[in-house]
């Protein structure tokens, strides 16, 4: 029979088992705010997470309690997952809205705090719902470049295509860092430069534009390829059914405007049950 003490020292050195305080908890690791209206950030990945690079997921917070009830619900909106399908770790890029419901809280989140994440990743912008082609193009406004983050650390990206272009239209110049630092980061990475092989970066045209503040290349780039401008500026032909590719994730009145004019290219598009020659993201909302 037990003494007393062995049994106060067993209850004692017990470990309480941690229980996460939201459903589907992860962890955040790392904050990083780029502007005033943009942020970025990373999470811990569950480990039977498997999606595909350009896909999407819901992530959220708790909502305020019912002033009835007092229960809580999830307050969720989908976010493209910008780090790529190999990542140990899940990279999020958001806008701040200063009254959005998520957003407004979601911006002061701090390493070691908590998000909801549902594993259950879904999306148009994958490799799979296009045709083979010589080029693909990302079109992205604002945090739009999220998905493309993902896809052009993406080996398949490289295989598939001799060329990546990659447009990116903000309003202020500082809204594009975070992609110019994707794509700078692409040089120096020494494990994508030994799995897809040396200089695969090189395959990449960037083409960032603003429309409000003053950059290198000012205007919309709807507007841009309305004028030959881009294509011009780019060194490249416009775009064919033959050979070029394009993926979209932006505002809807971009995105409307940008799929009138592919289609007016002779483009068709594409979805995972049927491949063809664009899709388009229209779960995001810039």
């Amino acid at each position: 029979m037990n003494k007393p003490t062995d049994v106060m020292s067993t209850v004692t050195d017990a470990t309480p088992i941690k229980v996460p305080t939201l459903p589907d908890a992860q962890t955040v690791l790392s904050v990083k705010h780029w502007t005033d209206r943009l942020f970025s950030f990373r999470v811990t990945r569950p480990q039977t997470l498997r999606f595909r690079s350009g896909e999407f997921v819901m992530i959220g917070l708790m909502g305020d309690p019912d002033p009835k009830t007092g229960k809580q619900k999830p307050l969720l909106r989908a976010y493209s997952i910008a780090s790529p399908s190999w990542d140990e770790e899940l990279e999020f890029y958001s806008i701040k809205v200063p009254d959005g419901p998520l957003t407004s809280r979601l911006q002061h989140i701090q390493p070691g705090e908590q998000i909801i994440l549902r594993p259950k990743p879904v999306g148009t912008l994958v490799h799979d719902a296009l045709l083979p082609g010589k080029r693909i193009w990302f079109f992205a406004t604002g945090t739009g470049f999220a998905p493309f983050a993902s896809l052009l650390r993406e080996p398949q990206t490289y295989e598939d295509y001799d060329e990546v272009i990659i447009t990116h239209t903000c309003r202020e110049a500082g809204e594009l860092d975070y992609g110019r630092e994707v794509i700078e980061s692409l040089k120096t990475d020494e494990l994508l430069n030994e799995v897809i092989g040396d200089g695969f970066w090189k395959k990449i045209k960037y083409y960032p534009t603003t429309t409000r503040e003053q950059s290198p290349k000012m205007g919309r780039i709807t507007d841009l390829m309305k004028s030959g401008e881009c294509f011009s500026d780019l060194d490249v032909p416009v775009l064919r059914p033959e050979t070029d590719r394009a993926m979209i994730c932006g505002n809807l009145a971009f995105n409307l405007e940008l799929k009138d004019m592919l289609e007016s290219y002779g483009l068709e598009e594409g979805a995972n049950s049927k491949p063809a020659h664009y899709v388009v993201e229209k779960a995001f909302l810039d």
